[in-house]
């Protein structure tokens, strides 16, 4: 009875597996983009941005940050692209982020920019540097545990809401063959009352 759920099913269960991984990979997408053309540094911001959390959400890299929603982080993108276009390698630029880059870096559009919109905090972390805790380092273990819970989860909910909608269908046609022990009863007290 169990193999016959799951053949009857099976495109169900196949469906859900290929839910669960294209939502995963949805999940660990980037979603920055950049204004640089060159292969090289393209390369060099896709490197960098890997390497440099997110402003609004520390658990994830800078690559991956919604600019939508977090406007600094989207700045900073930017401050790396001027940096990439200076002849800064990816390295130099993820040292000079946690050690700072000087003060001789206030003449940077996004650095003036921040000072001129008021952002003092900003602008000096550049200046004298954000110390190590800039640096990306999400721990994915306890969301991908999370996310494999819930995906096994589901498919035993799927599993059980199966089984419960086929069960009572077994039984029907269970009772239609004549073997049950009901069928035989009743057919006793008929003989008797002859």
């Amino acid at each position: 009875m169990k193999t016959s759920i799951f053949k009857n099913h099976k495109s169900i269960f196949v469906a859900a597996f290929i839910f669960a991984i294209s939502t995963s990979s949805s999940i660990f997408s980037d979603s920055t983009f950049t204004n640089l053309t060159d292969p090289n540094q393209i390369r060099i911001f896709h490197n960098v941005t890997e390497r440099i959390r997110c402003i609004c959400i520390p658990s994830i890299p800078i690559k991956s940050c919604s600019f939508n929603n977090c406007t600094v982080s989207a700045k900073l993108k930017l401050f790396i692209e001027n940096r990439i276009r200076a002849g800064e390698d990816a390295d130099t630029i993820v040292d000079k982020m946690i050690h700072g880059f000087g003060p001789e870096i206030v003449s940077d559009p996004i650095v003036a920019k921040f000072i001129e919109n008021g952002n003092q905090g900003m602008a000096q972390s550049i200046v004298v540097g954000f110390g190590p805790d800039i640096l990306a380092k999400p721990d994915s273990t306890w969301i991908d545990l999370s996310i494999a819970i819930a995906g096994a989860f589901g498919v035993l909910l799927i599993y059980l809401y199966l089984k419960r909608r086929t069960a009572p269908k077994a039984a029907i046609a269970t009772e239609t063959k004549g073997d049950s022990s009901f069928d035989r009863y009743i057919s006793e007290i008929e003989e008797k009352q002859k």
